[in-house]
């Protein structure tokens, strides 16, 4: 195995680790002892996951999140430098994809460092992949604004662009306010304007359709207020 900092993509929710990754990701992932994480227990459950009979205690962890500082980021990178390779793990699917190990691999590319990215479930991707939107030109905006008129008021420049670009627009919410972000795009949009719900991607629950805005005013939702979804709009 070459040295290098290897993104690690994880489950995106409760599934088996066969049914979404290669067995080529296990055979890395046990021949690495440093691991840049974005929560330390939940990093420690996947390795778990990936090989139970894995010595957790004999790894060292790094936390990356909101309250890590820039000098300790380039710090982390220190047993790479030193020619042991490395690997970050987010919460939910690929690394830096809407996750902060960009900062890391930022660094690493600066440095002149080998960063290797591992084949893995990207909930964005695959929410594109079934909608039947736009895959050629797409913006991914993260959370909306939290402010109800702000909201609306972005709901309405990403519809714009749907029709002025042919850009599908896609994202979050937290989940106990899915409901409610339903809700607004369904008020806010034109009836025409079609709206994708994926939720659950890859796991037993998986809802993904697609419908114009007209036609999910008409229809039963399911209750997705504790299932991760990603949204997209599309003409």
């Amino acid at each position: 195995m070459q040295t290098a900092l290897y993104l690690i993509p994880v489950l995106l929710g409760d599934t088996t680790i066969d049914s979404v990754l290669p067995t080529y990701n296990k055979d890395i992932i046990l021949q690495i002892q440093h691991f840049i994480v974005e929560d330390i227990r939940s990093a420690r459950r996947f390795l778990k996951k990936v090989e139970p009979s894995i010595d957790i205690d004999s790894l060292s962890f790094y936390p990356l999140n909101k309250h890590t500082s820039p000098n300790d980021i380039t710090n982390y990178l220190s047993p790479l430098i030193e020619g042991k390779s490395m690997g970050i793990i987010s919460e939910a699917g690929c690394p830096a994809i809407a996750d902060p190990g960009a900062d890391v691999v930022a660094i690493a590319q600066r440095k002149g460092l080998k960063v290797v990215p591992l084949v893995g479930p990207s909930s964005i991707i695959l929410s594109i992949m079934a909608s039947g939107f736009n895959g050629q030109n797409f913006a991914f905006h993260g959370y909306l604004p939290i402010d109800a008129g702000e909201r609306i008021k972005k709901l309405k420049s990403l519809e714009q662009q749907i029709y002025n670009e042919r850009q599908t627009q896609l994202f979050i919410e937290t989940p106990y306010r899915n409901a409610k972000m339903i809700e607004e795009v369904l008020h806010t949009c034109r009836p025409q304007t079609k709206l994708c719900i994926a939720a659950g991607i890859t796991c037993d629950n998986e809802f993904i359709q697609t419908k114009t805005i007209k036609e999910w005013k008409g229809k039963t939702i399911p209750d997705l207020s504790k299932t991760p979804c990603i949204f997209l709009l599309y003409q």
